[in-house]
């Protein structure tokens, strides 16, 4: 199967080959959630760049007002994104039960059970805990799905909540994490096209053993089938077959928290080795990942030193005006220090 074809397919399944109207945004969206933030500001709401004919960051911020967007951690350690009316199924997915509390866990359990919603200062103020006391097991009990984090408005003073009564009709033990993830997969991979154990690990950061288990039980139902280039949908199967479509020239700058990105870390990471302290972004160049860029500077305070590619044919030096003129656009026309680790 023509890996070009399955590259253009993916390009138009992501809308990075033409923009999303609102009904197709949503319904990226949908498939790609959690949605990350990539280093707008604290409190700016998830956008999901390039993709949208419109300014998501304020129809995120008007979502994420109305909490029809939630924040929480279901990918591990991750801050991300749902749509609301999913909250029942990335319980099933991401939720790592506390069956074992610390004194510290039903501490600020029972204080937000007796006082309600409070936040961080005045825990610490009640309890004589310090705040980087306070912090992780906020954190722990985040991904429980035991309290709630309400960063509706944006500020920095936000309350923390018994997810219970924040949301009383969610039925957080609706789906098992076998039933979630195999609803999950077919998202992942209509907007991948192809995919892989480790992608699903990379993006999701659940174990080895329980993507293979929905993986099997989809390819016993025919819902996914194995092919030389990775598991896909059957249908997507049977229309590559005949797909006549190549990838369009483009050179787009994903940042870390991109889909796209997260879903290939894995290999991004290993293949991209480099000396700075900062990736700030992944360059995908006709539909594939090429290269890094990478710097010394902090996530709001980008000092990006050089540009280092992977591209053949002498396509470094032919596409090397059109790479740095991305670049100065992102960064409101400054000009990166190096390019291949040489001065520009």
């Amino acid at each position: 199967m023509n890996k070009n074809k399955i590259t253009a397919l993916r390009m138009g399944r992501q809308y990075l080959t033409r923009k999303a109207n609102e009904a197709e945004y949503n319904a990226l969206y949908h498939d790609t959630q959690p949605v990350q933030c990539h280093g707008l500001g604290f409190g700016d709401p998830p956008s999901i760049t390039y993709r949208a004919d419109f300014d998501d960051v304020e129809y995120n911020r008007a979502r994420q007002l109305d909490r029809r967007l939630l924040k929480g951690r279901f990918q591990g350690s991750n801050l991300g994104w749902i749509e609301c009316v999913e909250l029942e199924l990335f319980a099933g997915l991401s939720k790592k039960p506390l069956d074992k509390p610390l004194p510290k866990h039903v501490t600020i359990l029972e204080l937000l059970e007796r006082e309600g919603p409070m936040n961080i200062g005045l825990m610490k103020e009640l309890t004589g805990m310090l705040v980087k006391e306070i912090t992780p097991v906020l954190h722990r009990l985040q991904e429980a799905f035991l309290i709630y984090e309400d960063q509706n408005d944006g500020e920095w003073d936000r309350a923390w909540y018994l997810l219970p009564e924040m949301f009383p009709d969610a039925d957080l033990n609706k789906y098992t994490r076998h039933e979630a993830l195999k609803i999950i997969l077919t998202r992942f991979v209509y907007r991948h096209v192809t995919f892989d154990v480790k992608m699903v690990k990379s993006f999701y950061r659940l174990p080895d053993k329980d993507i293979k288990a929905a993986i099997t039980a989809l390819v016993n139902d025919s819902k996914l089938v194995e092919t030389d280039n990775g598991l896909m949908l059957p249908d997507d199967f049977t229309l590559l077959q005949s797909y006549d479509k190549e990838p369009l020239e483009s050179i787009l700058a994903m940042h870390t928290n991109d889909f796209l990105v997260r879903s290939n870390i894995h290999w991004l990471k290993e293949k991209y080795k480099h000396s700075y302290p900062e990736t700030y972004y992944y360059l995908l160049i006709d539909g594939v990942f090429c290269g890094v860029v990478a710097g010394n500077g902090k996530r709001y305070t980008p000092e990006m030193e050089d540009i280092m590619l992977d591209l053949p044919n002498g396509q470094a030096v032919s596409r090397k005006d059109e790479i740095l003129q991305v670049m100065r656009h992102l960064h409101g026309g400054k000009t990166i220090k190096r390019y291949q680790g040489e001065i520009i």
